[in-house]
């Protein structure tokens, strides 16, 4: 079960499907990140949970995972109950504002700022900023937009009403340009636009695979939203008209320390064995909540939200 998009760091096929590419993308950003075994880390907007017990499981962190979903809390504790990493995982139904026991050594926010807004961009970016111990790592995962003035949409257009209620795009620039006015200084900027396009079209092949089960959760008229939006999307990751990035950025310690490898190449080289992929056996729920995740194996979320 995850939302986000995936990382194809092979060309999909038999042995590298969906499920492998999400976990590649919680591999990613755990690299990203340095996590190390005893790290205390933040996933604001932890979903269903994937990256949250990714990491503690393959880098023996300790993770706290918020949600404002509490079926979305309840499926991702459960997960981790089953793939036996519960000691080392937290997860609350709380909102990343009302989070106020840091320090943390690093935070991820995957698939989550599309959703706080530009007026809400600067207190964002303080928050997690006053949540990050001096050296330690943010890595802000998020769809953007072209640059210019955003599109005015009609709040009964087909994706504000049917889709994302909520979801407000912004360019790449003003996103590192709010981490940086926080005091945070940005080290590293990865697009994932093409793999966004790849994940949108593995899901419109589940959901078609799963239909009859999909309109039984929902109905064939959701389904179908579901199924044009996530099509539609695919070509605008194509065309460049959508983009998302993955953007890391540090918190300095005194007189500008980083702790930052020198290279890319050190900061991406892998510090653990490839994952072995788990399918959890905890049932996905049957109430379905705004802005919630696309399971892997079925199909998305069938009412409004991301």
């Amino acid at each position: 079960m995850a939302y986000s998009c995936a990382y194809y760091e092979q060309e999909p096929g038999a042995t590298f499907g969906l499920d492998q590419a999400q976990l590649a993308k919680c591999d990613l950003v755990s690299r990203k990140l340095g996590l190390k075994p005893g790290m205390r880390v933040l996933d604001v907007g932890c979903g269903w949970g994937a990256f949250v017990c990714h990491a503690a499981r393959q880098y023996g962190v300790k993770v706290v995972g918020v949600t404002l979903s509490a079926e979305q809390a309840d499926y991702a504790r459960r997960r981790a109950v089953e793939e036996g990493v519960a000691d080392r995982v937290e997860i609350r139904v709380q909102d990343y504002r009302d989070v106020s026991d840091g320090l943390y050594d690093a935070i991820a926010s995957i698939g989550m700022a599309e959703h706080v807004g530009l007026a809400m961009l600067p207190t964002y970016s303080a928050s997690l900023f006053a949540l990050l111990s001096p050296g330690g790592r943010l890595l802000n995962h998020a769809i953007s937009r072209r640059p210019g003035p955003p599109e005015h949409f009609s709040r009964t257009s087909f994706i504000d009403r049917y889709v994302f209620p909520d979801g407000e795009l912004e360019p790449l620039s003003v996103m590192v340009g709010a981490l940086e006015q926080a005091g945070f200084e940005v080290r590293d900027v990865e697009s994932l636009r093409e793999h966004y396009a790849l994940t949108l079209r593995a899901w419109v092949v589940n959901l078609e695979a799963n239909w009859d089960r999909a309109v039984e959760l929902s109905t064939a008229g959701r389904a179908t939203v579901w199924r044009l939006y996530m099509a539609g999307s695919a070509l605008a990751f194509e065309g460049n008209r959508l983009g998302v990035n993955q953007v890391l950025a540090v918190r300095p310690e005194v007189r500008g320390l980083s702790r930052m490898p020198r290279s890319r190449a050190s900061l991406l080289a892998p510090t653990v064995l490839v994952p072995t992929v788990l399918v959890p056996t905890v049932p996905a729920p049957t109430v379905r909540e705004p802005m919630v995740a696309a399971p892997t194996a079925l199909a998305p979320p069938l009412s409004p939200g991301a």
